[in-house]
């Protein structure tokens, strides 16, 4: 299936796959469609999480450049991060070389103001590292604006603007790649489902990479991430259950959080923080989310086995042949679909 290329200026004009598991259809639609597709009292929920500068430029103290691609912030200014060497997003991330060999202790140079020690180089792979940067709060954050750069991919036409990487409601910058999921869903129709009495709700989830380039390390996505949900979010899902209605997640990282809060509380949802490592797959038994608003995945992509949770794998394989017959585009700037009886 070929990648969207560049963001699409009508968002509401890209296309949707609407999948149904309970009648085994599929059928074409627009994103603009989407309210028609919910019903009154249907409660859609949305990450809110805004996409950081995750792509650092550096050289070690020989002189050796190195890419750190941001993995997660485990505490301020300490983080898991992914090493690369010489080169950038031209590259096939397959293709990226190794790193230098970096020891517990070496530092890293990404400007005058900002640079970071490893703390500590995982067993699985020298590309896998904890970073400890030598400035934290105010100070770290506009160093890393200020020399970060998105995470991109070589399937992209140009170097991609930060804000390029957002929802159109994004908060607190906890992902480290676009929770692209909920990139088409403008103001404009999100007040639409409202107006038709649709509830929207939101939690904030650290969105994780998407790919490391490494087969081993692949094979171990998505990585835990954090999660926040708030309790309006909690009593709006309580109140769509009662009322028999049904909660559609946009996009994995939502998921992930509610079901994860879910299995860290005997099933139940719980407001607040966790982080969660739950792999959902086709044999998982959905405990909170009814449907999900989400891109077009591939088979070989991780998101894909989250999918099955949804609906068999024949008919999600059937719709992925669909959408590639029929022109579909794919990865964070492709095409739509909603999984949903």
């Amino acid at each position: 299936m070929s990648p969207a290329t560049w963001p699409r200026e009508d968002r509401l004009a890209e296309r949707l796959l609407r999948i149904d598991p309970r009648a085994g259809t599929i059928a074409d639609a627009r994103v603009a469609d989407l309210p028609t597709m919910l019903g009154a009292g249907d409660l859609l929920i949305v990450n809110d999480s805004a996409t950081m500068p995750a792509s650092l430029q550096g050289t070690t103290d020989d002189g050796s450049p190195v890419e750190v691609r941001l993995l997660a912030e485990r505490s301020p200014g300490r983080f898991s991060a992914l090493l690369f060497g010489a080169g950038d997003w031209h590259a096939r991330t397959e293709d990226r070389p190794l790193p230098p060999r970096l020891p517990e202790g070496a530092v890293i140079r990404f400007s005058p103001d900002l640079s970071a020690r490893i703390d500590r180089v995982a067993p699985a792979s020298p590309r896998l590292v904890d970073l400890a940067f030598d400035a934290a709060g105010a100070r770290f954050w506009a160093a890393l604006y200020r020399c970060g750069r998105p995470i991109q991919y070589a399937y992209l036409d140009a170097p991609l603007p930060l804000w390029h990487a957002q929802t159109a409601y994004a908060a607190r910058p906890w992902s480290v790649e676009l929770p692209s999921a909920g990139r088409p869903l403008g103001w404009g129709l999100l007040l639409d489902l409202v107006r038709r009495g649709v509830r929207v709700a939101s939690l904030t989830h650290a969105a994780g990479i998407s790919s490391t380039g490494d087969p081993r390390l692949d094979a171990l996505l998505p990585l835990p991430e954090r999660f926040d949900i708030p309790e309006a979010t909690v009593l709006a899902v309580r109140e769509a259950r009662a009322r028999g209605r049904r909660v559609i997640a946009v996009g994995t990282s939502v998921t992930r959080a509610l079901e994860g809060s879910a299995a860290l509380h005997d099933g139940e949802l719980v407001a607040g923080t966790g982080v969660t490592d739950l792999r959902l797959h086709g044999a998982y038994r959905l405990r909170i989310v009814d449907g999900i608003f989400t891109g077009i995945h591939d088979p070989s992509e991780s998101h894909f086995d989250l999918l099955e949770a949804f609906a068999p794998p024949a008919l999600l394989r059937r719709a992925l042949a669909h959408a590639e017959e029929s022109g579909y585009l794919c990865h964070e700037f492709g095409d739509s679909s909603l999984i949903l009886s």
